[in-house]
């Protein structure tokens, strides 16, 4: 009699001529799979099916997605709200743990046949079973990026992980969050088998179950290094290297795992109770709730654009310098064919040089490194300019320039090409002046330096249609950046926010605070980098030169003097001339050695950022954007604000929401 499971909604179950059980999931309504408790508890049905079958009735159980771009790409971050208590998370995890443990005792081979994302709960599932097939689509990754989300890996992932691939290669998966390509995940471990292609899955699975296949783990001198003194040693670097990286204060998870695995990494089964009791106090904490509401905003972001419609392929950028350069080399990174157009041509030469090392820092194989050096086109004359989707305009913020520029672009481009500015101070409304369509015009608005910064700031004029701003959106969730949509004005958001913040900086260092102490308390709050490095990192002329344009620019007791505007007077300009707030050798500032109170470095970090807390509330109430979550994202993605604080305006309503006298962490 077969056996059938008609009651399913996110997975199917079959049982073929061959006595092979496939489980698909394809979770109901979604675009991707995620572990939710409906598809657990459906999965639970299915092993109860195969763990109830006559002997020899099933000879093995394969799980297989159903969706085109994902395996199990996590466990279900929408339900993780109602997970409020430790009581609560461990009984979830609880019950997920029991369903993963009955997997891992099938007496039948498990197989898992992976196309897509398989992550964090995902991976951990797979762990779970005997035999991990991946493909080796560009599409298909494999990580656990939980840490992201200021917890680790909490269905027995820590013990699973190690015993595949080993203590070092495990952990570093688990305290990076990389996502990993097929070929490093079978290098590893974590996959025993590679296919060409999704195509080829099937026919694999359906022969490593025939052939009883089960995964080893790792090897014997892998295993050595659990045991001590090894298992300290490497506890000791690893701590090192993440303290290197984030302050424990603000990110415990990563300083827990290694905690976890420097206790009991040789003992599996007190390691596993140990993951449990470790992991629900993270998924309760503020941090991980605010980690997980930065990952909610970065979806809100790309949300943003249309799902269907205008699909670039071509870009074409005027001006050559560091931003129009980078712009045109990340499009390449990101698939795509630039050209890039410049009246000087040794710029245009600097441009094409400096993206060939981003290339070669990007894309793996000379292959690939070639191939994007082809699809980076030097264009002097603007030959490009009618085969591109996108025209970007990085040159001088000079009015009548960029007008005149636009002018002869709206008649070479084609039709329906996004014709943009990436102006970070002038109105578009005027810069759309002598066009014959102004509605057409649209800002991009890039930071520096374009490959490691997410945002792009969408800038709607006055008249924009929103035809071109969802073509705008689409390109920039194209280039795999978020797109931020913001009212033409000055500043638009980032800089608006941002730079009331190294305005208070430079008016506090005036006032005797040594620059060290500043530094030092902006990262005691959370922010990734100092503002008086962070002013010298992006240029004094340019922090100047906003300040004056927001009408900012700092005084000292009532009097008129700035030391910013000084230090531009005398030429220096930060790092990019060696000196600015700081002295520049090979690429770093040189402080003198300070050691401050951790209290007052907590105040003084409160104080230097109230200007930016203040002005986001401006923001918001002026809609630059569409609403307070738009100003935390923008801000958060834009700045580097302490993600681990879920954004200024969520953070402010923390501060005002603790106890009288007491203020927010």
């Amino acid at each position: 009699m077969p056996i059938t499971l008609p009651e399913l909604k996110d997975w199917t179950f079959s049982v073929d001529i061959e006595g092979i059980a496939w489980a698909v999931i394809d979770r109901e309504g979604e675009s991707m799979n995620a572990l939710g408790r409906r598809p657990t508890e459906e999965l639970a049905k299915i092993v109860a099916a195969v763990e109830g079958a006559e002997a020899g009735e099933i000879k093995g159980l394969v799980l297989m997605s159903g969706k085109e771009s994902s395996f199990i790409a996590g466990a279900d971050i929408n339900e993780f709200a109602g997970f409020d208590t430790e009581d609560k998370i461990k009984e979830v995890v609880g019950e997920t743990l029991q369903l993963l443990d009955r997997i891992e005792r099938l007496p039948v081979p498990v197989v898992a046949a992976i196309h897509g994302y398989c992550l964090g709960g995902g991976l951990e599932l797979v762990l779970a079973c005997d035999w991990r097939i991946a493909d080796r689509e560009e599409g298909t990754r494999l990580g656990f990026p939980e840490v992201k989300l200021g917890m680790f890996p909490g269905l027995n992932g820590t013990v699973r992980a190690i015993q595949a691939a080993g203590p070092v290669d495990a952990m570093t998966a688990m305290l990076t969050g990389k996502m990993l390509r097929p070929t490093a995940a079978r290098a590893m471990g974590l996959v025993d088998q590679l296919v060409p292609t999704r195509h080829t899955l099937k026919w694999a699975a359906r022969k490593a179950v025939l052939q009883k296949r089960r995964s080893k783990g790792a090897p014997w001198w892998k295993k050595l290094m659990l045991k001590q003194p090894v298992r300290g040693l490497l506890a000791k670097q690893m701590r090192a290297k993440t303290a290197a990286k984030v302050r424990e204060e603000h990110y415990p998870a990563p300083f827990r795992l290694i905690d976890l695995f420097e206790r009991y990494g040789d003992d599996p089964a007190r390691m596993k109770r140990a993951e449990t009791e470790m992991f629900a106090p993270l998924m309760a904490s503020e941090t991980s709730r605010n980690l997980r509401r930065v990952f909610k905003l970065s979806e809100m972001l790309k949300d943003s654009a249309p799902k269907d419609g205008f699909k670039p392929r071509k870009v074409h950028v005027v001006g050559a310098g560091t931003m129009g350069a980078d712009i045109a080399a990340w499009c390449v990174v990101s698939g795509m064919q630039a050209s890039l157009q410049d009246l000087d041509a040794e710029q245009i030469k600097k441009g094409l040089s400096r993206a060939k090392k981003l290339f070669k820092k990007r894309l793996r194989g000379k292959t690939a490194v070639d191939s994007a050096v082809a699809r980076l086109i030097a264009d002097p004359d603007g030959k490009q300019i009618k085969h591109a989707d996108v025209v970007i305009e990085a040159i001088v913020e000079k009015l009548d320039v960029k007008q005149n520029l636009f002018a002869e672009l709206e008649a070479k481009a084609k039709p329906g090409a996004v014709l943009a500015t990436n102006t970070s101070s002038l109105r578009l409304e005027e810069i759309a002046k002598p066009l014959k369509d102004p509605a057409r015009l649209v800002g991009l608005h890039f930071f520096n330096p374009v490959a490691q910064l997410p945002l792009v700031e969408v800038v709607r004029g006055e008249g924009t249609r929103e035809e071109e701003i969802g073509k705008a959106c689409r390109f920039v969730t194209a280039i795999n950046k978020l797109p931020l949509i913001v009212k033409s004005c000055p500043g638009f958001l980032v800089n608006r926010v941002l730079a009331p913040y190294m305005m208070e900086a430079v008016r506090l260092y005036q006032d005797g605070q040594p620059r060290e102490k500043l530094d030092q308390a902006a990262l005691k709050f959370g922010m990734p980098m100092g503002p008086m490095e962070l002013m010298d990192m992006v240029g004094l002329d340019i922090c100047n030169k906003v300040g004056e344009e927001l009408d900012l620019a700092p005084t000292s007791g009532g009097k008129p003097d700035n030391v910013l505007a000084t230090l531009v007077k005398q030429g220096k300009l930060g790092k990019k001339t060696g000196e600015g707030f700081y002295v520049w050798e090979d690429g770093k500032p040189k402080r003198d050695a300070a050691d401050y109170d951790d209290a007052e470095l907590a105040r003084l970090g409160r104080e230097l950022i109230r200007p930016l807390l203040d002005e986001a509330e401006r923001a918001e109430a002026d809609k630059v954007v569409e609403d307070a979550d738009h100003v935390d994202a923008g801000v958060i993605f834009g700045t580097g604000f302490a993600p681990f604080r879920g954004g200024p305006l969520h953070y402010r309503k923390t501060e005002n929401a603790a106890p009288a006298g007491q203020a927010a962490a």
